[in-house]
């Protein structure tokens, strides 16, 4: 039995016609029907991801992939169709959501950390490892507010490499840090997929799709245009990438 199933799964969004920037025009517009424009994301998506796979998510920008991961992962509810999860989930998204800013990296590492699911005992024990992973020992007791975006996403990184549940759903986990913390997230994974953990990740990069993913699925305009190898997946996605150069206008 499938460990996920996607089934039927559709989402929309509305967006505002007119946008009301300022106090005048939310007053002026109080009395006036709204317009509003319907922004389908996803249409009917469907696929199973065994236990213990690894499965990469392609698509260009706009195609639905992130908005997918939410709705597996619980953040969004679909308009249509179903997912089912037999086994825990671990999202590892939109990292650093939840920091306070005016506390310690340790204190971040608590509170992030209980977030995700950790015990604070278990956090103890975690420290040092989760500061050498990101590598910030320098940096322990400094407010994130001094923190670069990098920093604190590679602070966020290694907290959620260390809250990993039997499934694990990454968007784009190696576009952020140089190549010695990407080098480290890559090992990590790599362990964590030999454990037996099922993933589902989301990337642009064809070269890790086809590293760490024995199938992925392709999303176009919403859907599900083309899902199989890993490799024939990559070619496609890189053949859409190249007919949307071809049209852009000079």
């Amino acid at each position: 039995m499938a460990i996920v199933e996607v089934s039927g799964v559709s989402k929309h969004f509305r967006i505002p016609s007119v946008r009301r920037d300022t106090l005048r025009e939310h007053v002026l517009d109080l009395f006036r029907p709204r317009e509003w424009q319907v922004l389908r994301v996803l249409d009917s998506i469907d696929f199973q991801v065994e236990r213990g796979e690894t499965v990469g998510i392609m698509g260009r920008n706009g195609s639905g992939k992130s908005t997918l991961l939410k709705i597996i992962s619980g953040i969004y509810q679909p308009d249509a169709g179903r997912v089912v999860a037999r086994a825990p989930i671990t999202p590892i998204l939109e990292l650093g959501v939840g920091w306070n800013p005016q506390l310690d990296a340790i204190d971040n590492i608590y509170l992030l950390g209980t977030v995700m699911g950790l015990s604070l005992r278990e956090l103890d024990g975690m420290i040092d490892e989760i500061l050498a992973f990101a590598e910030l020992e320098r940096f322990a007791n400094l407010k994130l507010q001094h923190y670069s975006s990098g920093m604190a996403s590679r602070l966020a990184y290694s907290v959620a490499f260390k809250a990993v549940s039997e499934i694990l759903v990454l968007d784009e986990i190696f576009a952020v840090g140089d190549a010695g913390f990407r080098a480290r997230c890559e090992e990590r994974f790599q362990a964590l997929c030999e454990a037996g953990h099922t993933v589902l990740i989301v990337s642009h990069d064809t070269d890790v799709i086809e590293k760490f993913c024995t199938r992925a699925i392709l999303l176009e305009g919403g859907k599900v245009l083309l899902e199989g190898a890993a490799a024939g997946v990559c070619g496609r996605y890189l053949e859409l990438l190249t007919d949307g150069a071809h049209h852009v206008p000079a």
